[in-house]
């Protein structure tokens, strides 16, 4: 493999997440209907026909970001262990919601692609696939023996939880987008009760 062929992998990787970049922004800014490919294209600084090479329509950029939302979650998954700050974890991510961190899924944009996916069949599956692949992750985590880091939970209550974990922080969300001037010792106060008394009783 020639030297040129080697360092197109890292080049084309970086032209994507700049387009995803600006694609996240375009949908924050104007909704997902408003924001055309040119848009997009503008925002990320290149040509709509350079962009086209990487992505052919919108529903593949917010496949794109959904796929890249989903890997995130494993890893996030991945480094659960039993002795976890889970409070602090949520936390954590509600401040980065708040604050427009492009590092975490922005609320707005992830309750935009819900409303899309109730008229697109194809973000709908990967939205429900990413549903299903989380959901999953948490219920195993929580249903592992302690001494393999995980909760130890039965499997009917390790699902049970799993669900009320998932309300709760998708509630936060919609929070994080509707009241975000709620004061943070508010927002600790009720994460910490909630762990404590739902999550990890």
């Amino acid at each position: 493999m020639s030297a040129g062929a080697c360092s197109a992998g890292p080049r084309a990787e970086a032209q994507r997440e700049r387009i995803l970049c600006a694609a996240q922004k375009c949908f924050i800014e104007h909704g997902f209907h408003a924001a055309s490919m040119a848009n997009i294209a503008e925002t990320a600084q290149m040509s709509a026909g350079l962009m086209y090479r990487y992505f052919e329509n919108k529903n593949a950029i917010v496949l794109a970001i959904v796929e890249r939302q989903l890997q995130e979650g494993r890893d996030q998954i991945a480094q659960l262990h039993s002795s976890a700050d889970l409070a602090a974890d949520i936390i954590h991510t509600y401040t980065g919601w708040r604050a427009q961190d492009p590092s975490v899924m922005n609320p707005a944009l992830f309750l935009e692609m819900r409303a899309e996916a109730t008229r697109d069949p194809q973000i709908a599956a990967a939205l429900r696939a990413w549903d299903e692949l989380i959901f999953a992750g948490l219920q195993s985590w929580m249903a592992r023996p302690r001494e393999e880091g995980g909760l130890g939970l039965p499997a009917a209550m390790a699902a049970q939880r799993t669900f009320l974990l998932l309300s709760f922080v998708n509630g936060l969300a919609i929070r994080a987008v509707g009241q975000p001037g709620l004061e943070d010792a508010l927002i600790r106060e009720v994460v910490e009760k909630f762990v404590e008394r739902v999550v990890l009783p």
